[in-house]
């Protein structure tokens, strides 16, 4: 006995829990609303309980439907990789943060299209996290610990960083020789928990671990390196996002030692999609970059 539900009424379950709108999914589908919850009814009839609890403000999956969306939504994604090779052979859009898409990653995009004509890609540049099962976006690169488990995550490299300031403000708490000298300078984000990190990897003693006077807490890196070319103060920043800046003086790295927080940057995709032809050269081409610029 085939025990496989129809697949009209797991396309319309896989609509609704990427949603969690019978209305928003209905309008993906082309469908009505009425006829969305039949499908639904008729699919959890047949599982024997409900998938989705409604509520006065929308719905939520019960432990039935999360339990069956994420495996739902690999197959369909395999599905769609399967009947939409033309797509895939054009476009490849990737998300990622604002600071390695500018500093680091759209320098090296032109050799990448380069080597792939027949290939249009899109950067997009958010501190958000991509919804894959949401948003139209084929791979990420995210920071963290590479615990996803419903994607494929590839490290790429670790996330260091050391204190970078404008000459001017070199100078007027300079020269400095000593890592111990970086307590007075306001610090751009002084909150931070990265400059215990930084100092401790310094060999500066724990119990001057703060900063007098925080100056800006601004979130960014790529905001921060501004701040501190603007002599606001000394911020945390990553060596290989600001190689341009260290090497026309807008910014000096007083201490070759840097810290790292346990993170590092990682390529990020659905499972289903690790076939596409797209995906697979961009991975080969990411891995190739990120080892030559160890």
């Amino acid at each position: 006995m085939d025990t496989l539900p129809p697949l009209a009424a797991l396309r319309v379950f896989d609509a609704v829990a990427r949603r969690l709108s019978f209305t928003a999914a209905a309008g993906d589908l082309g469908m009505t609303q009425a006829g969305v919850s039949y499908q639904v009814r008729l699919l959890e009839e047949r599982l024997g309980g409900p998938l989705f609890l409604r509520k006065p403000k929308g719905i939520e999956l019960t432990a039935l439907g999360a339990r069956l969306a994420q495996p739902t939504h690999q197959a369909f994604d395999t599905l769609r990789s399967a009947y939409a090779p033309a797509r895939d052979a054009q476009t490849l859009s990737i998300s990622t943060l604002p600071t390695l898409a500018g500093n680091w990653l759209a320098q090296r995009l032109g050799r990448f299209q380069i080597d792939n004509p027949g290939l249009a890609v899109r950067l997009e540049a958010s501190e958000q996290v991509v919804d894959f099962a949401r948003e139209d976006v084929d791979v990420a690169i995210r920071m963290g610990e590479g615990n996803w488990p419903s994607l494929t995550a590839t490290r790429l490299f670790e996330v260091e960083f050391t204190p970078m300031l404008s000459p001017a403000l070199a100078e007027r708490f300079g020269p400095l020789t000593d890592p111990a000298q970086m307590l007075p300078v306001p610090w751009v984000s002084g909150p931070d928990p990265s400059w215990q990190m930084w100092l401790a990897a310094a060999g500066v003693s724990a119990h001057c671990t703060s900063s007098p006077r925080a100056a800006l807490v601004l979130n960014a890196q790529l905001h921060e390196a501004r701040a501190a070319m603007a002599s606001e103060g000394a911020a945390l920043l990553t060596p290989r996002f600001f190689r341009f800046e260290l090497a026309t003086g807008a910014l000096v790295q007083p201490f070759a030692v840097t810290a790292t927080n346990g993170k590092a940057y990682w390529l990020v995709y659905p499972p289903a999609r690790r076939n596409r032809p797209a995906i697979r050269a961009f991975r080969k081409f990411i891995l190739t970059e990120a080892a030559a610029d160890a």
